[in-house]
């Protein structure tokens, strides 16, 4: 559903910590010490940039890194602790020319006010970049931080109670996208008049009242950001079955999957795009990226030993609700464009060691598939939409006004 050409595929990469097996900081090559520091970030950010992937997606949460799902672990043997995603990308945009940054916004507990505005401070910073990937959170100990509510305990995700609770946030996550997306079209994107002859700063009728009322919130708007750069920045979620399903299909402009082998990824495909259908959005573009785990070194077996040293420092075999490649650049150009024949259009790709996968990425894989001719060799935009091939949209409000004008 892209405009790109169709050998293009698009890449992200997702920075987690100092990478997402749990002993990564172990690793020689990972700065433990530098975590807590812009500094690492940028660096990270800017070697993604080198090699023009689309965007970096940046990990957040409400409560500390856990081994469990749904539970504080109590491990002191682990990363434990972030930084604000969010301020993170604010850091890093003025460092970097044209890369998108995704922070993670935990959009259960929180307010979309604050986020659209955030979210439209980083459009602004790092003019036309932003993106965030939503997520929600049914952690009982992360609910306890706001006070709001309780989130009962879920034994079984299967159960019944279960699969009520997930389809009452991630219905609540779709009302609060909604939310944030009316808030950025709340200006026009001719509000502000600045002249200074005339004494007039903005034009009051080109600010919209969004009168929001829904099940889970009540917003009046308008936002007290002027209407972003890219009109609406990208929206992005990580989905694996039918509920989250539903909200990429009704609210993202791109959604993570997690396909296993190509025959999964088709059948995901599939239901997203009915979905979608269902939504009243069968027009509009929506990317569907395949996420995978990556362990890469120049031959299979280095990968294969650099997984299980990596295990045996953590004491137990590292497992994941992504697909994990084990293996050399190469092999991974082949998987990637056997599961973009099966309906994906890009990948976000989550470096096993950040310090050693991530270089792997920008210097192994994005060359071999350019000379496949299946990457880009140039940043051929300047925002994020763009390099998604997604138009700026018209302001919903500006257009309603002239329907009726």
């Amino acid at each position: 559903m892209s405009s790109t050409p169709p050998s293009s595929l698009h890449l992200a990469v997702a920075l987690d910590g100092t990478g997402w097996h749990p002993a990564s900081w172990r690793e020689p090559v990972a700065r433990p010490r530098d975590l807590f520091a812009a500094g690492y970030w940028a660096d990270l950010a800017a070697e993604a940039e080198r090699g023009l992937l689309d965007f970096v997606t940046i990990e957040d949460g409400l409560g500390p890194q856990s081994s469990h799902f749904l539970d504080p672990d109590e491990r002191t043997d682990q990363v434990r602790g972030r930084l604000d995603a969010v301020l993170i990308a604010a850091r890093i945009a003025p460092l970097s020319r044209h890369i998108g940054l995704v922070p993670t916004t935990v959009v259960t507990h929180t307010e979309p006010f604050h986020i659209s505005k955030a979210i439209a401070t980083l459009d602004y910073v790092s003019t036309g970049r932003a993106g965030l990937r939503v997520q929600i959170t049914a952690r009982p100990n992360e609910a306890v931080h706001f006070g709001r509510r309780t989130i009962p305990r879920i034994d079984a995700y299967d159960s019944p109670a279960a699969q009520d609770l997930m389809t009452d946030l991630f219905d609540e996550a779709a009302d609060y996208v909604e939310v944030v997306r009316r808030l950025w079209d709340s200006w026009e994107d001719d509000a502000e008049i600045r002249d200074v002859s005339t004494g007039r700063f903005i034009d009051r009728d080109k600010l919209h009242y969004i009168d929001f009322q829904g099940r889970h919130f009540s917003v009046k708007g308008p936002s007290i950001t002027p209407r972003p750069p890219q009109g609406q920045p990208v929206v992005t979620a990580l989905a694996h079955q039918t509920v989250p399903y539903r909200l990429v299909a009704r609210q993202a402009d791109i959604g993570y999957v997690t396909p296993h082998d190509a025959g999964q990824a088709r059948a995901i495909v599939e239901e997203i795009r009915a979905e979608q259908e269902v939504a009243g959005r069968a027009d509009q573009p929506l990317h569907i990226f395949g996420d995978l785990v990556v362990f890469l070194d120049d031959t299979p077996a280095a990968a294969t030993a650099r997984r299980e040293r990596l295990d045996a420092l953590a004491g137990e075999p590292y497992t994941s609700d992504a697909h994990i490649f084990t293996g050399t650049p190469v092999q991974l150009a082949d998987l990637l464009q056997e599961l973009q024949s099966a309906g994906l259009t890009g990948f976000r790709l989550r470096p096993a060691v950040l310090g050693h996968d991530l270089p792997a990425i920008t210097r192994g894989l994005v060359p071999e598939l350019q000379r496949r001719g299946a990457f880009r060799r140039a940043y051929e935009a300047d925002t994020l939409r763009g390099l998604l091939g997604l138009a700026r949209p018209a302001n919903r409000y500006a257009a309603a006004t002239a329907a009726t004008a």
